[in-house]
């Protein structure tokens, strides 16, 4: 809301004359009639101009009363308003995501089409999310397709590939899922995840959705890498590897380690092979 500047009572400013020698006979009663229109004419001039100055205040104040507001009595943006103009950063931006405990338990699959990674024997995958969550099921896809054609990840055996495809026969599927989900999927094959984990049953990879958005206490990089983790662990199963142990302090933690459980000396790792082709390896686990 806009004010007007508070004017003196009557609009009226005092304003001195310069001085003048007075005037003898009838020059002081001439002089005193031409100042009374004088006078008059700036009283009705200020007066004029305080009551427009009331007017266009009162008008924006109705033009903002009919506008919507923004929650905290500032008119909304208008349709050419850039919301950096407008609005302030949501404080949930620096939060943790919110993960829903369950979805709607029907999944979408992304429509997205990959070319053929590694070589040998070659296996197709399907990305399903499931509904009712904010996670866009092509964005899944093309971030899971970057993972598993890394050249640290399982094509560096020489003998496995793996092509993303979204219609058709697949050898299996990735399905990204709630925790609610996860349990219902993965309780079916008799594992207990505890709404917490992921697991591998049949011909579908089941990814909990909280690991996805919020990665693991016991992983300190960027979420992007722990999902790495994720679906290079899930698939090394797919491909007929267990779980292994930690090789010794210091040293990277086998993308099999089940790292969610603790490092036990070990540094967080995301990839089954290191820069140099070298698998990392640790004992085998039961």
């Amino acid at each position: 809301m806009r004010r007007s500047r508070p004017c003196r009572p009557g609009g009226v400013v005092a304003v001195q004359s310069p001085s003048r020698r007075p005037q003898t006979g009838g020059g002081t009663k001439r002089r005193s009639a031409a100042v009374v229109p004088m006078v008059l004419l700036v009283v009705i001039a200020l007066g004029g101009a305080a009551a427009f100055a009331a007017w266009h205040a009162h008008r924006s104040d109705s033009s903002s009363a009919g506008a919507p507001d923004d929650g905290r009595g500032r008119p909304a943006a208008t349709v050419g308003s850039t919301p950096e103009a407008t609005s302030s950063p949501s404080p949930r931006a620096s939060k943790a995501p919110v993960v829903p405990q369950s979805g709607t338990g029907d999944f979408r699959t992304a429509h997205s089409d990959g070319k053929a990674a590694g070589h040998g024997t070659l296996r197709r995958y399907k990305v399903q999310v499931e509904g009712g969550i904010a996670l866009s099921p092509g964005a899944a896809a093309q971030e899971i397709q970057q993972i598993l054609a890394d050249p640290r990840g399982w094509t560096a055996d020489g003998h496995d590939a793996f092509q993303l495809v979204s219609s058709g026969p697949a050898d299996f599927v990735i399905k990204i899922a709630t925790p609610d989900t996860v349990d219902d999927l993965c309780g079916a094959a008799g594992l207990d995840t505890h709404g917490e984990v992921n697991c591998d049953v049949g011909p579908t990879v089941v990814v909990n959705l909280k690991r996805w958005l919020l990665g693991s206490p016991e992983f300190h990089g960027p979420v992007q890498e722990y999902r790495a983790l994720i679906i290079n662990h899930e698939v090394g199963h797919r491909i007929g590897h267990g779980h292994e142990g930690c090789p010794g302090p210091g040293k990277p933690a086998p993308v099999m380690m089940q790292q969610i459980y603790g490092l036990h000396g070990c540094t967080a790792n995301q990839w089954p092979y290191d820069s140099h082709g070298r698998y990392i390896q640790g004992p085998p686990v039961e």
